[in-house]
């Protein structure tokens, strides 16, 4: 394995730079609803969850004037261009939380909330319909689901692992990890299983062995502290779970491979970028055996193989204009990747001119012979206001054959589609934005199902899109399931 650091000084010192100039408002923004849980009263020890907000603090500046142009679009306003807002689900019923992921099976979409996940009906796309709600607390509930299972993420220490568990500030006797539940009837899901592991679920990502009989999840966490019982440094491995499918009772975790035997990233002093200390986020492709890592510090490339011991091929950095690696995404092929980074953790208004078109954005990378090769980044053109949180977050393919294309949600930045065909060239080709004030947080995930985008917003709900048929009249739309961070073939 080589390491390729991606380098690339802008005239100024990229993230320091920008942090100099970050305005109160968006500094004020961070105690808003973002990607990491929303602050309680735990001051003695922060969950790991809370890490990107706590990377937010560390680079945040004093409060300094900018000016800034006009944003594209006014506060309150809403705009888009080559796709039509179909309809709003709003958050309703117990679940009040931030809403965060989700995964498709079916006529079906399951929608994470910090307060458990929803169940939509989408026979009808352009109207889903809320089918239940599924009460069951643990930050940031991430799902995933295959075949009759699904599986959530709590990076939250719970006092138990019961669905009626509250969150606890006891560093030695809490729970956190993954929750199984049985979805063979999508209107009453059933408790399974908990798994604890190290420094609990931030995300999880599904590795099914080829003949389908045992699911093997990846389970990324990260930001260990010494004084979290089942969270102690170095953290530099990920947690391995086994679901047999026919007695998912019995899931356990079977490994615990460490990814960077040397440590991973230790970030710079002058703050610019995050240290590695585990994974974000995995992205798998089990037909290719591949997976690829977004961590912290560093991006990895994984043969996967062997799924119960995945092993790094190659790795990349980029210690100019990356802060925080927080997902990634193949292409159809698996000759590219995008990475996105989460800089400000959530909550910073990096979408302005004094953060540019490099920071807070996507690095695409080319890959041959299992190695990663720098090929550009993609930012949103479009300039938001300094109280708008805007960075690169979740999104996926869109599945039209022989182009590259990808919708991705920028949370207040709104929802954008883009071109990455030609890696050197991305080009926006699509978009919808919410203007300042209209949505307390912006969209965390944005994902392509069966000819219609869907996007969980923070605070409104979920929302249904429509492309022009210029973009996806050739798209497949017969998926029978679509889990963004398992990517299958389309």
């Amino acid at each position: 394995m080589r390491l390729s650091q991606q380098n690339r000084p802008r005239g100024r010192s990229a993230i320091g730079a920008a942090a100099a100039v970050l305005l109160a408002g968006s500094a004020l923004f961070a105690a808003a609803p973002a990607s990491a849980v929303p602050a309680d009263d735990d001051a003695l020890v922060p969950d790991n969850a809370f890490a990107e907000d706590a990377f937010a603090e560390q680079l945040s500046a004093p409060d300094v004037t900018a000016a800034t142009s006009a944003p594209d679009v006014a506060p309150g306003d809403v705009a888009s261009h080559n796709m039509e807002h179909l309809s709003n689900v709003p958050r309703k019923g117990a679940l009040q939380g931030t809403g965060s992921d989700i995964a498709f099976q079916g006529d079906y979409a399951y929608a994470g909330n910090y307060d458990g996940f929803t169940v939509y009906d989408l026979s009808d796309p352009a109207q889903p319909r809320t089918v239940v709600e599924v009460y069951c607390p643990g930050a940031q509930n991430d799902v995933s689901v295959y075949g009759d299972l699904l599986v959530t993420s709590v990076d939250a220490r719970m006092a138990d692992s019961s669905c009626g568990s509250e969150r606890t500030s006891d560093t030695q006797n809490y729970w956190e990890g993954i929750r199984v539940f049985d979805i063979s009837d999508p209107a009453a899901p059933k408790y399974v299983k908990a798994v604890e592991t190290k420094c609990g679920s931030h995300t999880n990502s599904m590795a099914p062995t080829k003949n389908g009989k045992d699911l093997y999840v990846y389970v990324s966490s990260y930001s260990p502290n010494e004084a979290l019982a089942n969270c102690q440094p170095p953290h530099d491995l990920i947690s391995v779970v086994k679901i047999p499918t026919a007695d998912p009772a019995s899931a356990a975790v079977v490994s615990e491979p460490s990814l960077f035997p040397d440590g991973g990233y230790e970030g710079d002093d002058r703050g610019n970028a995050s240290a590695t200390s585990g994974c974000h986020d995995i992205t798998t492709y089990v037909e290719k055996d591949l997976a690829a890592g977004a961590c912290m510090g560093d991006g990895i490339l994984m043969d996967i193989s062997d799924r119960e011991n995945p092993k790094v091929i190659d790795r990349v950095r980029d210690t100019e204009n990356f802060a925080f690696w927080h997902s990634a995404t193949f292409n159809n092929d698996a000759s590219k990747v995008v990475f996105t980074d989460e800089l400000g953790g959530g909550g910073w208004a990096t979408c302005t001119e004094e953060f540019g078109p490099e920071l807070g954005a996507n690095a695409i990378y080319d890959i041959a012979g299992g190695e990663m090769e720098f090929g550009s980044y993609y930012k949103i053109p479009r300039m938001n206001t300094e109280n708008e949180n805007c960075v690169a977050h979740n999104g996926s393919l869109i599945s039209v054959k022989g182009r590259d294309l990808m919708v991705q949600s920028w949370y207040q930045g709104g929802t954008s589609v883009f071109d990455f065909t030609d890696s050197k060239n991305p080009k926006e080709v699509a978009w919808f934005d919410r203007g300042e004030g209209l949505s307390d947080g912006g969209t965390w995930s944005s994902y392509y199902y069966n000819g219609y985008v869907y996007s969980n917003d923070l605070a409104l709900g979920f929302d249904t899109f429509k492309l022009d048929p210029s973009i996806d009249g050739k798209a497949k739309k017969n998926l029978k399931e679509l889990n963004p961070q398992a990517q299958q073939r389309f």
